[in-house]
């Protein structure tokens, strides 16, 4: 079990996961991240978020891997 931080960023704000969670392995944090982007998306005012991106990282801070909220949300035609 691993303990992961969702911290979300664009160009000119940062919000911090101060909690994190614990998930199994690679593939829950990776499910875990993208159901954080929809609550985000859902819970939020009207912003454009394909712009953001979520920095999915470890106890010690090392980044596990990046998820742009375009990869859930889709891209703009």
């Amino acid at each position: 079990m691993t303990h992961v931080f969702f911290h979300c960023a664009n160009a000119e704000r940062v919000y911090l996961d101060r909690a994190g969670i614990d998930v199994e392995d690679f593939a829950e944090a990776h499910q875990r991240a993208a159901q954080v982007i929809q609550t985000l998306v859902s819970n939020h005012n009207m912003e454009d978020w394909r712009t953001w991106t979520l920095h999915v990282s470890d106890e010690e801070g090392e980044e596990i891997f990046l998820m742009p909220f375009s990869y859930v949300l889709g891209r703009l035609h």
